[in-house]
């Protein structure tokens, strides 16, 4: 049997195994921060129960505990229990796996598949999973830290049940923690305030947790830890992020919305989380440039500037003292007046330029340059605006046969409330010019 996926430690080597795989759960009852999935009203807990498993793609963070699920999945139905990596395995692997898988199916063995980072695999190589699928002679699990409706097929989605097992949280990885100082007979060196800090740091991740755990009580019997003390033995965990994936777009989503929702603090967090985890800090300039015509607009248009000037004052001072003017940008955007009415009429405009073809612009308000131009019309009947009473002549700028349309439908926030005023008064004025043109036929 082909196994490209590290498995449990033999027992005759249990206690040099690692933290992590010592106190790996043996029943899903076991498994830490995932009740939605393994506790008595789980689903995968009630599929179990129903003896009725399907295939199923496991969705979270690292050191959730998507392989001991499977691992335990499989015991809990009597399946045989086979692993890979896509980091590792080929076509030629599979072809492997899924021959042994047959073999076993003839003598009434089925056969569960754990496939780690199954995004890995191209997408021909998950097309080679659909006909053991189909056929029965595997039941696939895989797993990924990517959001499987972009990294994987629609075919195996349709195939397959997508569970989402998430990141722990703090009362999850303290249960981790007490019962790695169980297993040990021995309590971690460390205040209160160092264990809370230890659990942060592992930013969701168990086997991370473990991993520091066990560095901890390597030491033996030394006076409890401060945080200074164990910031200083330990190096902390990077957050998750990765700046083309599913991270890094989870984590400008929600910069964009605290923006549109006026909340500075929220904003600040999240673009700190981006700079700190490495983005590019003028990917973050422009997006901000973006949301000042989009949530903003005319409300108030010193939002535009004031992203614009940070950009050239981060080009003109650097990293990290350039980074005071994002904040400053930033800051901007979450307290100005918000108005999406520049977006909602570009979308407008666009839809009727495509559905009302190529009408041309009424012949008085083309310029005539030519003798024959004239004689046409073009230009006849124009009236110059700045001629006008108030600098507002009211005229029709519309297409021939086409009635005005209204498109830009100010908010009531900011500047675009008296913008508003003025265009109320304009249509009224229009609408008196309109009759009054009508009378004169």
């Amino acid at each position: 049997m082909v196994d490209l996926f590290p498995s449990a430690a033999p027992a005759s080597s249990a206690a040099a195994a690692p933290l992590a795989e010592q106190l790996r759960p043996r029943t899903l009852a076991q498994v830490v921060g995932q009740d939605h999935l393994t506790g008595a009203d789980g689903a995968i807990t009630r599929m179990v129960a129903a003896g009725s498993l399907s295939s199923l793609i496991f969705w979270g963070p690292p050191g959730t505990g998507k392989t001991t699920i499977a691992r335990l999945l499989a015991d809990a139905t009597g399946m045989r229990f086979v692993a890979i990596s896509a980091v590792f395995a080929g076509v030629a692997d599979l072809k492997k796996l899924f021959a042994e898988a047959r073999e076993a199916a003839r003598a009434g063995q089925r056969t569960l598949l754990f496939v780690d980072e199954i995004h890995r695999f191209n997408r021909a190589q998950q097309d080679g999973f659909l006909g053991p699928m189909e056929d029965g002679t595997i039941t696939l699990v895989g797993a990924t830290t990517e959001n499987p409706s972009f990294e994987l097929n629609a075919a195996i989605l349709s195939r397959a049940r997508v569970l989402i097992v998430r990141r722990l949280d703090e009362a999850a990885l303290a249960d981790l923690l007490a019962r790695a100082e169980a297993h040990s007979g021995h309590a971690l060196p460390a205040t209160d305030d160092a264990r809370a800090a230890l659990i942060a740091s592992a930013d969701g991740d168990g086997r991370f947790l473990l991993g520091q755990v066990e560095s901890l009580l390597a030491l033996g019997d030394v006076p409890a830890m401060t945080p200074a003390d164990l910031a200083a033995f330990l190096h902390r965990r990077m957050p998750v992020y990765d700046k083309d994936r599913e991270g890094h777009y989870g984590l400008i989503s929600a910069l964009h919305k605290s923006l549109r929702g006026s909340d500075p603090d929220a904003a600040l967090y999240w673009m700190a989380r981006m700079l700190v985890a490495g983005e590019e800090p003028l990917y973050l300039l422009r997006r901000l440039v973006r949301f000042a015509s989009e949530d903003i607009g005319l409300a108030d248009s010193n939002a535009l500037r004031v992203c614009l000037d940070a950009k050239d004052a981060f080009d003109f001072l650097g990293s990290p003292e350039g980074e005071l003017a994002i904040v400053h940008a930033c800051l901007y955007l979450a307290t100005a007046p918000k108005s999406n009415a520049a977006y909602v009429a570009e979308k407008a405009a666009k839809k009727l330029a495509v559905s009302t073809g190529s009408l041309m612009p009424p012949a008085h308000i083309l310029n005539a340059p030519t003798k024959l131009m004239k004689e046409l019309g073009y230009g006849h009947g124009y009236a110059y605006d700045h001629d006008a009473p108030d600098g507002f002549s009211g005229q029709d700028y519309w297409p021939e046969g086409m009635a005005a349309q209204v498109l830009y439908t100010p908010s009531p926030r900011g500047t675009e409330a008296r913008i508003a005023e003025r265009l109320a008064e304009w249509a009224r004025r229009r609408e008196d010019a309109r009759r009054a043109a009508a009378r004169t036929k």
